[in-house]
């Protein structure tokens, strides 16, 4: 069973940081309690918890506010993902322990959520396909600053693909091209079918 502050931790992250109206804002611990039925304690842990992350600022006498990523910070953030990713790709195909089997699993998963209400479960769909990648080349602290890059992008992320009908489809295609690669032993081109996928995010995530 989860605790108030798990809970509230939970829902911070997965449902008020990813919700587009909440952006360049500033949160109302009375408000988030009373919605998911906690007192203000484990709110206040919570965002504690997020502060620490960098995913919320605490702003005295004024709370916790959601700040918008810098276009800097968003390009910053695409190249650490790509270097990780390339690494996975490299290691695991050298290896042949790609995870072929269960990121073609999640892109079918992925492939049926492409309407618009089902945005957040596709960031979710989304989120998974990578991080089995990742975890597969088996490197614990990689998989743990992977895990905080990609929570920083989805702050950003669930708005662009609220307002982008046609870049889930295009996702899609990005990540079978990606597995394409894996599934052949071919980490070239699967670090290339990487780098296309990461840039052709970039240039979204940019152009708001």
């Amino acid at each position: 069973m989860q605790s108030g502050r798990e809970k509230a931790y939970a829902y911070l992250k997965d449902t008020v940081l990813t919700d587009p109206e909440m952006q360049d804002r500033f949160l109302s611990e009375q408000e988030i309690a009373d919605r998911i039925g906690v007192s203000r304690t484990p709110i206040r842990e919570a965002l504690l918890l997020l502060a620490a992350e960098d995913l919320v600022r605490l702003v005295p006498k004024r709370g916790a506010h959601i700040p918008p990523l810098s276009g800097r910070e968003i390009a910053e953030l695409m190249e650490m993902r790509g270097l990780i990713e390339r690494f996975a790709a490299e290691r695991t195909t050298a290896e042949g322990t790609a995870p072929v089997d269960e990121m073609t699993g999640i892109l079918a998963q992925q492939d049926a959520l492409r309407g618009a209400d089902s945005v957040q479960e596709f960031l979710a769909a989304d989120l998974r396909f990578h991080v089995a990648l990742v975890a597969a080349a088996g490197n614990a602290l990689m998989s743990r600053q992977y895990a905080a890059l990609r929570s920083r992008q989805t702050r950003v992320g669930a708005i662009r693909l609220f307002r982008s009908d046609h870049r889930r489809h295009e996702i899609l295609t990005e990540h079978r091209r990606i597995l394409d690669g894996l599934a052949a032993g071919d980490a070239a081109a699967a670090c290339a079918a990487i780098d296309r996928h990461l840039q052709a995010t970039q240039r979204i995530l940019l152009a708001a």
